[in-house]
């Protein structure tokens, strides 16, 4: 049987972007990640109805990539339902990709550029292909490794969530270990930072997955946070934990009537006074200390005054 241990998730709109259209989920057994596409505020709507769709959708009785394929299915509907009626979400369109922990394994559910990832034994493993122009150029010999990653239509993808009536959704099964780490991700973080470099941020986090959201996060920026950035991750193996805040859904919600955007909004579990972090222990001592110390001065005035 598949247990999940801790699991963490962070986004951010990088430096370039003026609004985050990324979306992610975190319910386990389910995790996902959508990166939204089109004008105006098109994008997030899109990344966000996907999103919705994931949780709110009953799959009936089935399992496994069939399970999986159907949830991004129901998700295409509603963004390519909604496109066609509001004109200001018109060609709109998100990547996804999914992971769902059952008893057999981890199920991958996948469209667009988005990734997901295996960090096993010191190495990492790519789960999904990119649906992507240069993905295409690159398996048919047209362009090297290196062409691609500097390639200007690196963004470009050859298969969206919500364009279309219906979409072709890549499914399947992997195998799990115990100590396993999987990784979902927008590509606002991989073309910042490469495989190697997620690895070495995973290998180093003493199992701290909020610390490797962050990390991430970070590195993106310092490559120079083209994108949005989003990363959800999950290790197998231990209690389940949610490291840091526990954020469930999205931080951005979008209420699609009123188009507008409320960003930032975690589900945070309440939290005790003895669960606040190292910083909050270091400003109470140094309160205690000028409370002490004025208590001090005011008795050695009080003497001298005498």
């Amino acid at each position: 049987m598949t247990k999940i241990g801790s699991y963490a998730g962070r986004t951010d709109t990088g430096k370039k972007r003026r609004r985050n259209e990324d979306a992610y989920v975190i319910a386990p057994p389910l995790f996902a990640v959508a990166d939204g596409m089109g004008g105006a505020q098109a994008g997030e709507v899109a990344s966000k109805l996907a999103a919705a769709a994931l949780e709110d959708t009953d799959p009936g009785r089935l399992t496994g990539p069939e399970r999986v394929a159907s949830l991004i299915q129901e998700a295409n509907r509603r963004v390519h339902e909604r496109s066609s009626v509001d004109p200001a979400t018109s060609g709109m369109g998100t990547t996804m990709t999914v992971a769902l922990v059952e008893d057999a394994g981890v199920v991958i559910g996948h469209v667009g550029d988005s990734r997901a990832y295996l960090v096993r034994g010191g190495r990492i493993e790519q789960l999904t292909e990119d649906h992507s122009l240069v993905n295409e150029l690159l398996k048919s010999g047209k362009l090297s490794r290196e062409e691609a990653d500097a390639h200007p239509q690196r963004s470009v993808i050859t298969r969206a969530v919500g364009t279309d009536p219906d979409v072709d959704v890549d499914s399947f099964t992997v195998d799990t270990r115990e100590g396993d780490v999987f990784l979902i991700c927008s590509d606002g973080l991989t073309d910042m930072v490469d495989d190697g470099d997620i690895l070495d941020v995973v290998e180093h986090s003493d199992g701290n997955l909020d610390r490797v959201t962050k990390e991430l996060v970070a590195a993106a920026n310092r490559g120079g946070g083209e994108d949005n950035i989003t990363v959800v991750t999950f290790g197998i193996g231990g209690d389940a934990v949610a490291d840091g805040e526990d954020t469930q859904t999205m931080e951005a919600i979008v209420d699609p009537d009123a188009g507008e955007t409320r960003e930032n909004i975690p589900v945070r579990a309440s939290r005790s006074a003895a669960a606040a972090g190292p910083s909050a222990v270091r400003v109470r001592i140094v309160l205690t200390a000028l409370f002490v110390l004025a208590v001090l001065v005011s008795l050695l005035v009080w003497g001298l005054m005498r």
